[in-house]
Formats: C-alpha cells, sequence, structure tokens
C-alpha cells in the first residue's frame, strides 16, 4: 500500500509529495517546495518519524515553486534525482525565474537524470507510469499510479482549473491536447493529486472543469 502525503510550502502554496510504501518504507520526494528552515524541520520530521528510506527525488517540472527544496531534499537523503529533459532549461536559468517573483535563493543542482514515457522507478512493489504532459512547461510529466488509482497531476490538471500558459515554454493548445489525450482517459475513479489546490477526480474535471 502506498500512502500519499501532501505539504503545503512556500508563498506559492505549493503542493510537495512524499509517496511512500507501507511496508518496505520506501518513499519518492516530488516537486519539493520548502523554502524556510520550518518547511524543511517539517518534512524532515516527518521522514523520521515514519523511518523512510529516500530513494527519489522527481520534479514534475521545474518552475521556482516546485524545486525551492531540491537542494535539502539531495543533500539530506542523496536520492536518485529526475526531472523533464525539456525543463532543464527552467533550471539553468534559475536565477531569472527568482528575479521574476522576486525570490533570493541559491539554484538547485542540475539533474543528469531525465524522465521518459520508458522510465521505470519502483516504491515497494509499485511502478508508476510517467504521463508526458507539456503545456504548462515544455517538459512536464503526471505521474499516474494505476493500482493506487491516483496521479499527480503537477500543474496540468487542478480542480475545477488547469496550468498557466502565460509562463515561458507555455502553449494553451498544447496543455488542453496533453490532458485530453494523456489524463482525460483515465478512469473517472481516478484521484488526481495536483501541484496547487485540493484533490479530484478524473471524473469530476471531465464532467465540470470550465476548461474542458
Amino acid at each position: 500500500m502506498l500512502v500519499f502525503k501532501k505539504f503545503v510550502f512556500n508563498a506559492f502554496a505549493e503542493n510537495s509529495y512524499i509517496i511512500w510504501c507501507s511496508e518496505s518504507k520506501e518513499a519518492a520526494v516530488i516537486d519539493p517546495g520548502c523554502s524556510n528552515n520550518d518547511e524543511e524541520n517539517e518534512f524532515a520530521t516527518y521522514i523520521k518519524r515514519n523511518e523512510l528510506n529516500i530513494k527519489y527525488l522527481i520534479n514534475t517540472h521545474c518552475h521556482i515553486d516546485h524545486v525551492l527544496g531540491n537542494s535539502f531534499v539531495l543533500k539530506t537523503y542523496n536520492p536518485e534525482y529526475l526531472i523533464p529533459e525539456k525543463d532543464l532549461i527552467l533550471l539553468e536559468h534559475f536565477e531569472k525565474q527568482c528575479e521574476a517573483v522576486g525570490y533570493k535563493v541559491d539554484p538547485p543542482p542540475l539533474a543528469e537524470n531525465f524522465i521518459t514515457e520508458e522510465t521505470k522507478i519502483k516504491i515497494g512493489e509499485i511502478t508508476p507510469q510517467f504521463l508526458f504532459t507539456p503545456g504548462h512547461t515544455p517538459g512536464e510529466y503526471c505521474i499516474y499510479f494505476e493500482s493506487e488509482k491516483k496521479c499527480l497531476t503537477g500543474d496540468v490538471l487542478f480542480q475545477q482549473s488547469i496550468g498557466r500558459t502565460d509562463l515561458w515554454g507555455g502553449d494553451y493548445e498544447t496543455l488542453i491536447n496533453s490532458i485530453r489525450s494523456k489524463l482525460l482517459p483515465l478512469n473517472d475513479d481516478v484521484i488526481i493529486y495536483p501541484g496547487h489546490g485540493y484533490e479530484s477526480t478524473i471524473g469530476e474535471e471531465r464532467n465540470h472543469n470550465p476548461f474542458l
């Protein structure tokens, strides 16, 4: 059984996730947004209390609010580090991202391992599927746990909304196509865990999302 733990971090109210196996204690950190000592301590306390082995650090995309905690997680737990290759440019130009939102923080390390739709990882005995869903950024991926009927949708699909497309590399038609071709084919009872806001289901968004 996998546990999906959400933390809401930083000034952007970004959802950071720890996905872990209740039997093996193996875990993946997804989009860590912890931006200060208090948030880092909250993250670390949860990991220590549950005796987790952090195997992976994964960014669904590389906007500033989703990568602020990368350095902390890498230095503290030394996990395998994966990002979308087409979003590497966002990390390479991290200082420009900071300038755009009035932040001043050290850039996270650049990744050398990149997500594809063929990427295989295991959390316990569960292997999620990576779905290429560009549009919010050039390289974003959603992470689908078929056996759990859950999907991490990053900043692609939200409750009653979709990701912004007015930032660098965004494209509205590409985003809508990503949602329609990769997410809406999932079953209605699949729970979505977005990068901001509250959980929903594919069925709710299929039937009630005003953008779809």
